[in-house]
């Protein structure tokens, strides 16, 4: 049983009242009294919002179903039913275009485009490592990674192999001379480099040349004539040269050379979302510290690491000398965005007075928005915004109208807190189908605050399988990508961006690269992202970072952009194409187990973690072994497709029991070499991972949105409670 305190007209859970008031408030300098008053002044205002924002979902689920239904005996009229998504408000008015009004925005959101990382805040170890990853070694994520062949000799494992170094080296001095050339000759061929007169040389044996672009050379660390590094500029993202002969890497190099620093995870989205496992004060009191931890620059982890111990704590700024002889530095760390829940959950950490517990995503916006403060008002140990802005990203908003309550909830939280207005920005994820459909007004509805919108391919189909659930049998999940409207609602994200004037004052981002292992396959295909406009878009890990930091300085993405804004914009017909199977009887019995065995081997791959562990991101091997990033986001379109094979009678509800079954062993096969891994297998009916495997299937139609929260929730406390 939680202890509780009673503040106000509210029953907060201890944890969480210690937590605010002798860990938060103290460090930022706000009165208990006055701050309690305000949240729950926000409480009584926003929560009948919500409520309805949710009902209303509801009752337009209801009439699309009741509309498919009706028609269920004739095909899909593409006409018809855009027209009647007009009548019932889910497809609103198109705005004309206009420009958004964000100010104060870091020029690592507005002007530098590069990966980003998404990591669970709730891991402190995870939350530092992503933090720390705005610089990485390219070296190193050549040699670790499958980037570099290991064919004829060049084997990663055992210790160093020269074969493999010789293989990284030359890669990296090509990626130097394609984003840096030189007058004349290679960085291949450098025997040295030196400063002279405020100029870049690079000395070729008996030669000197300099850079192409002398403008691309920006500083260095050491003496002129030898310097430990120097540091380089190509599309706003810096590179570093470290210099050091007596080093086992340097001393085999004629420049001496050591390593190159690319500039990698310009931001980082510390998540409290799909990547954790959060569902009591407990959970939200970790995820809170270290949130905090990260604002004030004092968060810490120590672990064990082979025969002894490490703490890793946040990365100080990178101090360098400019040509012209001044210090300056550049930051050392990511620029941190949180990422907040959504607006259906609700959580126990507090209880109105009525009993009911809040709404989580307006707990996330008080407490995520206070600690930040620290950041406002330069209280920390080490800066993250430089322009006194907080950014949240806000998910699984459907739809202008939430979008509005966002933003007026955020005003709500900088009036408590004592901020500037519009200090709070919000980064949209157009992971909804009404969101697409809306996106322009969507932003309009946040224009002053907006800083971010994305797409992301799984939620957004997990969305359209369940809104189109009545419509008929989905073609299979592996050939989604392939469809028409994922091309289309990609397409337009960019397009509304632009038209909407995010170009220079605003990311725009694409989804997740989920294969961490197959790297050698992200830098042949990921480049993809910044030639579709996209000023940034996520990795699975720091390597993965570095690695995709090449493609930036490859395409510059601001003069793609200024392509795309000639092109004929995103039919939103082609939005609104339903993904259905036209001809179910084409698909064979082995093609429709095998969609079910993928499926589900990974809905229990990740669940069995969720529930038991407590862990809401990790690599889950996949029915081949292959290691994939999953989150709630994944777990959402399996579960969703099944349900939908099953409502639509592609497989029975015994096919799906007998795969789950079978699949529950292949996942205890996988996981056996985890210690604190328990199997299902043993007893299916008293294991509470695999019973939240079945719900999320066979209850998968009555989730609202298909959201799998709530019965991971619920399971997880089963979980939790079972455990004490």
């Amino acid at each position: 049983m939680t202890n509780r305190k009673q503040i106000g007209q509210l029953n907060v859970a201890m944890e969480l009242a210690d937590f605010i008031n002798h860990e938060l408030l103290p460090k930022i300098d706000r009165d208990q009294g006055q701050f309690w008053m305000g949240f729950e002044a926000i409480i009584k205002e926003f929560t009948p919002r919500n409520s309805s924002l949710l009902a209303e979902r509801d009752d337009l689920q209801t009439k699309i179903d009741d509309w498919h239904l009706g028609r269920k005996e004739h095909k899909h009229d593409a006409a018809a039913y855009k027209k009647f998504l007009i009548e019932i408000g889910y497809l609103e008015e198109d705005q004309k275009d206009f420009e958004i009004s964000t100010s104060n925005v870091d020029k690592e959101i507005a002007l530098q485009a590069g990966p980003q990382l998404v990591v669970p805040v709730k891991n402190a170890r995870f939350a530092l490592n992503a933090a720390n990853a705005r610089w990485g070694s390219l070296y190193d994520a050549l040699y670790g990674t499958d980037a570099i062949p290991e064919d004829n000799g060049a084997e990663r494992a055992g210790g160093y192999n020269e074969r493999r170094g010789a293989l990284v080296i030359d890669f990296a001095k090509g990626f130097l001379d394609e984003s840096f050339p030189l007058k004349t000759g290679s960085h291949k061929e450098a025997t040295g480099y030196a400063v002279e007169a405020g100029v870049l040389k690079i000395h070729l044996g008996t030669l000197t040349t300099e850079l192409g672009d002398v403008s691309k050379f920006k500083g260095y660390v050491g003496e002129v004539e030898q310097p430990n590094s120097v540091l380089l500029l190509n599309n706003d993202l810096h590179v570093e040269i470290l210099f050091d002969k007596q080093s086992s890497v340097g001393s085999t190099d004629l420049a001496g050379v050591k390593d190159i620093m690319l500039e990698a995870a310009v931001t980082t989205i510390q998540d409290c979302e799909d990547s954790v496992a959060a569902v009591d004060a407990e959970d939200k009191v970790e995820i809170y510290r270290n949130w905090l931890g990260l604002i004030n620059g004092d968060l810490s982890d120590t672990f064990v690491k082979g025969s002894g111990t490490k703490t890793r704590v946040l990365q100080q700024d990178r101090q360098f000398t400019s040509p012209e002889g001044k210090n300056f530095q550049l930051p050392g760390r990511s620029m941190l965005l949180v990422r907040n829940v959504g607006h259906l959950m609700r959580n126990e950490a507090i209880k109105e007075d009525n009993g009911d517990d809040i709404y989580e995503g307006i707990m996330d916006a008080v407490v995520t928005s206070a600690a930040a403060v620290l950041d406002v008002e330069n209280k920390n140990l080490l800066s993250n915004s430089r322009t006194g802005s907080v950014y949240i990203v806000k998910p699984k908003m459907h739809g202008p109208k939430e979008v509005k309550f966002t933003s007026d909830l955020f005003e709500a939280v900088e009036k408590l807190l004592g901020l500037s207005r519009n200090t709070l920005k919000v980064g949209i994820m157009d992971e909804e189908r009404r969101t697409t459909l809306n996106l322009k007004s969507c932003i309009k509805a946040a224009n002053e605050r907006i800083v971010f919108i994305n797409t992301g391919f799984l939620d957004r189909t997990g969305d359209e399988i369940h809104t189109s659930m009545q419509a008929g049998p989905m073609i299979p999940k592996t050939k989604m990508k392939a469809s028409s409207w994922i091309t289309a609602y990609e397409d337009s994200n960019v397009d509304v961006g632009l038209s909407c004037g995010l170009q220079g004052r605003a990311q725009i981002g694409k989804g997740m690269w989920a294969m961490p292992d197959l790297m050698a396959a992200m830098v042949e295909q990921k480049i993809v992202h910044p030639e579709s406009g996209a000023t940034t878009a996520w990795v699975p890990s720091p390597t993965a970072a570095v690695l995709h930091a090449i493609h930036y300085h490859r395409v510059r993405v601001f003069d793609q952009q200024d392509k795309i804004k000639s092109r004929m914009a995103a039919n939103i017909d082609e939005i609104l194409k339903i993904p259905l199977l036209e001809n179910p009887s084409i698909l064979t019995s082995q093609e429709i187990q095998s969609e079910l065995d993928n499926n589900a081997q990974g809905i229990l791959g990740y669940v069995v973690r969720w529930i038991d562990q407590g862990i809401g991101c990790s690599k889950v091997p996949d029915i081949n072994d292959v290691g994939l990033m999953e989150d709630r986001a994944t777990l959402r379109i399996s579960s969703q497709h099944i349900a939908n094979w099953l409502h639509h009678g592609i497989c029975s509800r015994e096919q799906v029991r007998a795969t789950m079954e079978r699949m529950a062993g292949v996942v205890d096969k996988q996981n056996e070499e985890d210690p604190l891994y328990k199997p299902m297998t043993g007893d299916l009916e008293n294991s509470v991972a695999f019973q939240a495997a079945c719900d999320l299937i066979y209850d998968g139609l009555s989730q609202p949105s298909g959201y799998t929260e709530p019965i991971l929730h619920a399971r997880r406390l089963e979980k939790k409670q079972l455990a004490n």
